[in-house]
């Protein structure tokens, strides 16, 4: 396999659920102080699949598959494209190895091995989640260690304890739904178009979010977990009470939904990071991008001075650049990170975070 050069260049590759994406990132391995010359983004690009997973009023898993198929190549030549890398610049491909659709990982774990096998280097599966989690160090002010994280990705809404790459302490998780799983049913349940997370969010900047009074589960619950699936029954029984006049009031149940959630997240991420002492907090995942929630952890954490880290916004969704970023940083920070062969991947389509380890 090919030796690494001073200034290491790694493919990423993002395909776990209905977004596929391509990205290079050059890393400084050789670098002693690693952490202030942080990898840096090359180029990137992304495809997502809304519009036709939109007709079924979700994700197809065997359509995301295919979608992914015809998308990664053509992805991956633009981004070459766009940056200027030839192929024979490239040491590493990095692949999301999981947690996501299993159909979906298998395309772009089997992509990253052909192209690893074919361009003769090793290959990096990548936990999707730790690509969220460090996605902020994408942002043009990267967060610093050790720090408390809020990830809300999808069916995930996790806080974690963060000292350094590959070292991550769990310390609270749902039990039930996830944040962004409240957004989505609550929002099918008024009515709102896929994908409904943010067609929720819109519509709730136009309503009053004290006009319901929703629970807030587990917000006194003395830990740090997190349960939504109640308030999704609650978002129910308001629209079954209301009836034919749930049009008439749907901006106001909207927003009294979105607040509960913020609600819950807010206060459990400022008592996690009262009881581990850290005075900063990284927010990674969809749920993420939410408006009403980085207005409110701001000024919640400014008074606690805290800071607060955010991917960009088109960081937050699903993508390529936070594939190939971990796989560079955890190269970077990581030594005996162990690489594989081409010939020799695997997908885990479930797969904790907090039982990542430092050579997985």
């Amino acid at each position: 396999m090919r030796g690494y050069t001073a200034h290491m260049i790694v493919l990423g590759i993002e395909s776990s659920c209905d977004e596929t994406g391509v990205a290079l990132v050059q890393a400084n391995p050789s670098s002693a102080d690693s952490f202030h010359r942080l990898p840096v983004l090359l180029g990137q690009a992304l495809h997502s699949q809304i519009e036709m997973h939109q007709a079924y009023g979700g994700v197809v898993p065997e359509l995301a598959s295919r979608d992914h198929i015809r998308r990664v190549i053509p992805l991956t030549e633009s981004v070459m494209t766009q940056s200027g890398i030839q192929a024979r610049e490239i040491d590493v491909v990095a692949y999301t190895r999981g947690p996501g659709l299993a159909g979906a990982l298998l395309v772009g774990a089997g992509v990253a091995a052909g192209l690893a096998s074919a361009w003769q280097i090793p290959m990096l599966g990548v936990h999707h989640l730790e690509g969220h989690l460090l996605s902020p160090f994408l942002s043009e002010h990267p967060p610093a260690f050790p720090f408390v994280a809020l990830l809300v990705s999808g069916g995930h809404t996790q806080l974690m304890r963060v000292n350094s790459v590959g070292d991550y302490a769990l310390l609270g998780e749902t039990i039930d739904d996830a944040a962004g799983e409240a957004f989505d049913k609550s929002a099918k349940l008024l009515g709102l178009p896929y994908p409904g997370g943010p067609a929720l969010a819109r519509l709730a900047m136009q309503g009053d979010p004290r006009a319901f009074a929703l629970p807030r589960p587990l917000l006194n619950s003395g830990n740090l977990d997190f349960s939504f699936a109640g308030l999704k029954t609650a978002v129910l029984t308001q629209t079954q009470r209301l009836g034919a006049a749930v049009p008439d009031r749907v901006a106001d149940l909207a927003a009294s939904t979105q607040a509960a959630i913020v609600d819950v997240l807010v206060k459990k991420s400022i008592k996690a990071l009262v009881q581990t002492g850290l005075k900063r907090l990284v927010v990674a995942g969809g749920v993420g991008a939410n408006r009403s929630l980085r207005e409110q952890l701001n000024a919640n954490c400014s008074a606690q001075g805290v800071q607060v880290h955010y991917p960009e916004l088109h960081l937050c969704t699903d993508n390529g650049a936070m594939i190939a970023m971990a796989a560079a940083m955890r190269i970077q920070a990581l030594p005996g990170v162990r690489l594989t062969r081409g010939d020799a991947f695997t997908v885990r389509p479930r797969w904790p975070l907090h039982q990542l380890s430092e050579n997985h």
